[in-house]
């Protein structure tokens, strides 16, 4: 969950040449909304408290993972994050397949372990997968409009989960 691990996938690549390389991906204004509310220590994240910095970011972002997806075809495998936290289960047994692993059902309950989490997320964590997150910047949309403008045509993604053999549940129509 750190937000500049995209720069290394070169570098994984290098040391891993077989490991699954998961990008986990989040609807463009819930990830950068999520960047701008939380406030992190000083140093290496302060473009998540300006507009302008955090679009900016952003687009190095997408350029980066464009670029992987160009260089390393195939390399990089796709996750929504919209996927994983509604349908958790199938995601999970599908990732760790995909890591040729055997499957414990206790995978599912991670957020029950009692090791350590060394992150700003450790609620979260111990929360379990929630979906409360999702299109959580809408409530804010009057407000976040100058930040969309500034992220422009980057702030709508169709992308894809490209994990093999992992199907999508049908989308329930309400």
């Amino acid at each position: 969950k750190m937000l500049t691990n995209y720069f290394n996938v070169g570098f994984i690549h290098m040391l891993f040449p077989d490991a699954l390389i998961l990008h986990v991906a989040r609807n463009p204004m819930d990830t950068i909304f999520s960047a701008y509310k939380h406030e992190f220590p000083p140093g290496g994240l302060d473009y998540t408290s300006e507009f302008a910095s955090l679009a900016h970011m952003y687009a190095s972002y997408r350029e980066v993972m464009e670029h992987w997806d160009n260089v390393l075809p195939g390399r990089v495998t796709h996750v929504r994050y919209e996927d994983l936290v509604n349908d958790m289960p199938g995601m999970a047994k599908s990732i760790i397949k995909a890591c040729d692993l055997e499957w414990y059902d206790s995978v599912l309950d991670f957020h029950k372990k009692k090791h350590a989490v060394n992150t700003l997320s450790t609620t979260q964590v111990r929360k379990g997968v929630y979906k409360h997150s999702i299109e959580a910047w809408k409530k804010y949309e009057t407000q976040l409009q100058p930040l969309v403008q500034k992220v422009g045509p980057l702030a709508k993604w169709t992308l894809k989960t490209s994990l093999p053999g992992y199907m999508s549940p049908p989308v329930a129509v309400e």
